[in-house]
């Protein structure tokens, strides 16, 4: 009866403690970019991601986040990446997880990236 109970009990410790969206879903999703014409490079945060085509991970966060493709020639182009809720953050709501919702904010994953491909079409600079 013991072990059963200290079995329940951990069981009980882990689930609630949990940050499901982050154990899951990751805290990163992988996007597609595309560019006309290709060759862009594409970044984020100030850091070089890929040249287009290219497919990157890009890390997940609660606040606006915005990618810009760049190409001599052409005019810069910023585009805001789309996000949604994460619905496996609910399974932290269910097993009462306060500290892995909080877990889950701090890296991202109560939302993830709605879309998963992007295009552009860049406009050549006037001279």
């Amino acid at each position: 009866m013991k072990n059963k109970l200290s079995a329940v009990l951990f069981l009980g410790i882990t689930l609630s403690t949990t940050s499901c969206a982050t154990m899951f879903t990751g805290t990163q999703d992988p996007i597609t970019f595309t560019s006309n014409p290709e060759g862009a490079t594409v970044f984020h945060k100030g850091l070089e991601k890929c040249v287009t085509p290219c497919t990157t991970k890009i890390p997940r966060s609660l606040s606006k986040q915005t990618v810009t493709f760049q190409k001599e020639g052409f005019n810069s182009e910023e585009v805001k990446l789309d996000k949604k809720f994460n619905p496996v953050t609910l399974l932290n709501i269910l097993f009462g997880g306060a500290i892995g919702v909080g877990i889950d904010a701090a890296t991202g994953s109560l939302t993830k990236y709605s879309s998963k491909k992007y295009e552009v079409e860049l406009e050549a600079k006037q001279q």
